[in-house]
């Protein structure tokens, strides 16, 4: 497993994560990616999981289909990222498909695709447990971006 210091990007889940009060119901805001409209990410959006694990889907308020969220603290999935270089973050491999974690210093960790472009992040706010087990749901949409590279490789490898 490859790893290095864990990024520390708090502001991020700041500024990715705001959740709006109106007319009794709460939307979960996330700034969408520039790539977020692409055809790669409408297809992407097409397979948005109906579930993440018990976690039912929220209103997001933004229209963009590359954003969606689950669950309360959200668990917010963005496509459009610019993907991932070569990294010594540890890399998983779910289901045949490969994704950078980052912990975040709020605690929660952003998972980001790894060898497609656009890439895919979710971010697991630190509250819910087994982080990289919420990520099978999300195979599918990932691989609707064919993958480029192989596996996450070390910058030393």
């Amino acid at each position: 497993m490859h790893r290095r210091r864990a990024l520390r990007t708090g502001t991020l889940t700041a500024v990715c994560l705001l959740v709006l009060t109106g007319c009794g119901e709460a939307a979960v805001r996330a700034v969408p990616f520039e790539a977020s409209d692409s055809a790669a990410c409408q297809e992407v959006a097409q397979r948005w999981p109906t579930t993440v694990g018990p976690y039912e889907p929220r209103v997001t308020a933004v229209q963009s289909p590359g954003v969606a969220a689950w669950g309360e603290p959200p668990i917010v999935a963005r496509c459009g990222k610019q993907p991932p270089g070569a990294t010594t973050d540890p890399c998983i491999d779910v289901n045949g498909v490969d994704w950078v974690a980052t912990t975040l210093d709020d605690g929660g960790t952003m998972f980001t695709t790894f060898g497609r472009s656009p890439a895919i992040e979710v971010l697991v706010p630190e509250s819910y447990d087994s982080h990289p087990l919420l990520l099978p749901p999300f195979g599918e949409a990932a691989e609707q971006v064919e993958q480029t590279l192989g596996l996450c490789t070390s910058p030393d490898d």
